[in-house]
């Protein structure tokens, strides 16, 4: 799969949604996409965009995955999770491939 969106997208989503799970000590993050055509795309820590109908069947992909909104979880979520959610954010990158290194964080556990 390629890093490229597709050519039928504007290349700037209306909505994105910072996901994480966290398994052992690392933190896995993607990124939900919608698009104006109610088209949403998830981009994830192998590189690859998964395409789905539209924003509730990925949210609910992410879901089955065990992946939770970034936005939506609380202290007590992000410490089951194995981080501070004072210390976390979601990685920043000016474009996917440079933001690609970034989806998997070591979580430095009994720290903070």
């Amino acid at each position: 799969m390629t890093n490229e969106l597709p050519e039928t997208e504007s290349p700037a989503p209306a909505h994105s949604y910072w996901w994480c799970a966290g398994f052992g000590d690392t933190l896995i993050w993607a990124r939900l996409d919608v698009h104006e055509s109610g088209v949403a795309e998830v981009f994830g820590a192998t590189g690859e965009y998964l395409r789905y109908d539209d924003e509730t069947a990925a949210r609910m992909a992410l879901l089955d995955a065990e992946f939770r909104e970034f936005d939506g979880l609380d202290e007590e979520d992000a410490a089951v999770m194995g981080f501070d959610l004072d210390t976390m954010e979601p990685p920043r990158a000016d474009s996917d491939d440079e933001l690609l290194p970034r989806m998997v964080h070591k979580i430095a556990r009994g720290l903070g």
